[in-house]
């Protein structure tokens, strides 16, 4: 079982670095490692378990974080509108992607970081994302708004960016252009 004592924190080289492509089809090693990065999602949004083993909710996690410089994430998730989103991706890549851009009011926050980094983080509004998921079967969707977030940050783990590196030093709290904040999709 992943603990937040197997979470690698910022500071890590491994964070930084751009993962490798998982071979495919997937490793039993590669798949039951995405199942527990699943499980640990799942297990940091349950009360109960996330207490008892001192866990910090999250939505996502990618393999980096764990020490794993492999293209490997897990998300377990509920937007804005109600839906659900719970799924572990092998080498997810951002195939397409709008010009409008998104962001969230209150800024985003990392299991990796354990600080408080406040400014808006611009975001791609709607992107479409290609990938395998823990079935083996290549998938192709479309994600806008607060479920684009999650994956672009997912993303981002895997070419070795912080959320942090999106906020603009000069003026951390304004709006990109030409975007909506999510809460308003």
């Amino acid at each position: 079982m992943i603990t937040m004592d197997d979470i690698v924190r910022e500071g890590a080289p491994v964070l930084r670095e751009k993962a490798e492509e998982v071979n495919l089809p997937a490793s039993n090693d590669d798949n039951e490692t995405l199942q527990e990065m699943l499980q640990f999602i799942k297990n940091s949004q349950d009360d109960e378990i996330a207490k008892k083993y001192n866990l910090r909710p999250g939505v996502g996690l990618a393999a980096p974080q764990i020490g794993i410089s492999k293209r490997m994430l897990a998300v377990h998730f509920t937007d804005f509108n109600e839906k659900e989103y719970s799924m572990g991706l092998f080498n997810p890549r951002i195939v397409s992607h709008s010009v409008e851009k998104t962001y969230l009011q209150n800024g985003e926050g990392c299991l990796s970081v354990d600080r408080d980094v406040p400014g808006i983080v611009p975001r791609y509004a709607r992107i479409t994302i290609q990938a395998t998921n823990l079935d083996g079967e290549q998938v192709k969707f479309r994600l806008k708004g607060y479920a684009a977030i999650v994956l672009q940050h997912e993303i981002d783990h895997l070419d070795g960016i912080m959320f942090y590196d999106h906020i603009d030093e000069q003026q951390p709290f304004q709006p990109p252009e030409n975007s909506t904040a999510a809460e308003e999709m």
